[in-house]
């Protein structure tokens, strides 16, 4: 069944696209392209390969919002995006072409996406109409388990201002980029097509996507009705986080990030009915495989996490299935797969597409071969990372377990540790289980959030995005690599991957101890910190 989908799906292309070739830089010179999201660590990959290899493009328009620090997008882009050490390639290999293009082409807009015109006022939202040709729409917000309010307003309600700018300038194409989780609950193989809720079912529109204002309504009553209820502010934002999850697996997902970009997906759909619509829906999105340089990384993604506990010896064991996929796809991947879309778009406009960026169908790798690869790095040139692990070879290896005795079992110790805990506060006795105490409330916690991720019951195809690999001009196929199969995975998850959070993503504690340092929530804001981990992900 699985490969007479994917023969339909191939020879139908092929029957419409006879010698059609497509030419990315041909297609994107003269350009106008506007993208969010570009302080965050997707975007940044997205925006550096754009500048390095499509010189032709006349502008790149970056929506970016103020904050505390910096009020303007352009001190933003200056200070969170031109900083970065991605561009290190760029400024070592020719920094006048850099700067240059940084100061010709490259416009900084200063607006709130959850706004509606962004904020702006008539003539400025005018302005930025009349000077794009293009969105490619990278901001989200990631936290898994966010609280529902913002989720919804990040991840789904700005959308429609998204498409309202669209529409006005001139039903342009959009570039959306979503996520292979949308998937939600759905089990077996997972197609480049519109998912379908797998518990309560929601109206479906005949054009295909699902009708989702009334379950939007029913979101905010809800939300309104928790805030009302809650009598204690400082529980308010776990009561709407804790209502983001409960609302999303009544519908079918398993978090409120993969819900809230689900319901962008139907909303984009319905609104852009009659535009040039990409969905690309990437899979866990982790370090560059390749560009600008192996092993680039901004913050720590799903499996880090993972990787931190084994190599901070925090704890020694994780739900997971060992013969499980999990689907990993580096960062540059992704955003190549983005200036793919967008060059088919301006070939071949007026149509909904949906591409999933990810390696499971094709390149797969399972939950044990990606631990023991880890650990066999870990162990064997633990000298080499020396900020991932501080205290030399783990002394203890990493081990999985069934999820459902994980569960039961974890459970029981926790209680165990609370009685006790509560025993010695009562009593005045000293609390011999912190140890204990923080190794159930690690293990728990990354239980909760990444479990979902590490034992998988789905799998995700390309078929569609590696037909559009095959219709693009010879030149441009070895230039933007989106096909998984060229990961050597012996390499990625050992040295290119660990080197890479080692020197990238974690800070020299030697540095950390000898001066104080400000320590800052990480919070992912509407153009700001994509892909960046909120408290802990992805």
């Amino acid at each position: 069944m699985r490969y007479s989908y994917q023969i339909k799906i191939i020879a139908r292309t092929v029957l419409m696209n006879a010698n059609a070739e497509i030419s990315v830089k041909g297609q994107l010179k003269g350009k106008r392209i506007m993208i969010t999201g570009t302080t965050g660590f997707l975007g940044k990959v997205a925006l550096e390969k754009l500048i390095r290899e499509v010189p032709e493009v006349e502008k790149i328009v970056l929506l970016l919002r103020g904050n505390d620090r910096y009020r303007t997008a352009r001190e933003r882009f200056v200070k969170e995006t031109v900083a970065s050490s991605i561009f290190d390639r760029l400024r070592e290999e020719d920094s006048v072409y850099f700067q240059q293009f940084c100061q010709d082409k490259i416009d900084c807009v200063t607006g709130e996406v959850t706004e509606k015109d962004f904020g702006m006022d008539k003539e400025q939202f005018t302005k930025l109409v009349s000077s794009i040709d293009v969105v490619i729409n990278s901001a989200a917000c990631v936290d898994f388990r966010g609280k529902l309010d913002q989720t919804l307003a990040i991840n789904a309600l700005s959308l429609l201002n998204i498409a309202d700018l669209v529409k006005a300038a001139g039903n342009i194409p959009l570039i959306h980029v979503s996520t292979c989780y949308v998937n939600g609950f759905t089990q077996g193989d997972c197609h480049e097509e519109i998912v379908a809720p797998t518990r309560k079912s929601i109206k479906k529109n005949p054009a295909g996507f699902y009708e989702v204002a009334p379950l939007i309504t029913k979101l905010q009553e809800k939300i309104e009705e928790t805030k009302k209820a809650c009598i204690e502010p400082d529980k308010l934002d776990e009561q709407l986080s804790d209502l983001g999850i409960k609302e999303s697996r009544r519908y079918g997902w398993n978090d409120t990030y993969t819900f809230t970009k689900w319901i962008g997906e139907q909303l984009l759909m319905a609104k852009l009915h009659d535009s040039t619509l990409t969905i690309v829906r990437p899979s866990v999105i982790e370090s560059t495989y390749q560009e600008p340089v192996a092993g680039w990384i901004e913050g720590v993604k799903v499996a880090d996490a993972i990787i931190l506990a084994y190599a901070r010896e925090k704890t020694p064991f994780f739900p997971a299935r060992p013969k499980g996929v999990i689907d990993i796809i580096p960062a540059d991947l992704v955003a190549n797969s983005f200036i793919l879309a967008m060059a088919e778009a301006f070939a071949m406009p007026e149509k909904h597409r949906i591409y999933q960026c990810c390696s499971g169908s094709s390149n797969p790798i399972k939950i044990g071969q990606m631990i023991e690869l880890l650990q066999s790095e870990a162990n064997r040139n633990y000298a080499d990372y020396d900020r991932l692990l501080p205290k030399g070879r783990p002394k203890r290896d990493f081990r999985t377990v069934n999820q459902s005795l994980f569960v039961v079992a974890m459970s029981g110790l926790k209680m165990a540790v609370l009685a006790y805990g509560g025993i010695c506060k009562f009593t005045g006795i000293r609390n011999r289980l912190k140890g204990l105490t923080t190794f159930v409330n690690t293990t728990m916690k990354l239980a909760v959030t990444f479990s979902f991720y590490a034992a998988p019951k789905c799998l995700f195809h390309n078929t569609k995005l590696m037909d559009l690999v095959s219709r693009l001009k010879e030149e441009d196929r070895g230039l933007f690599p989106v096909n998984p199969e060229i990961i050597k995975w012996e390499r990625y998850m050992g040295p290119i991957h660990l080197s890479g959070l080692n020197r990238y993503s974690l800070k020299d504690r030697k540095k950390m101890t000898e001066a104080p340092v400000k320590k800052f929530k990480k919070v992912e804001n509407i153009s700001r910190n994509k892909g960046k981990v909120v408290p802990d992900a992805a």
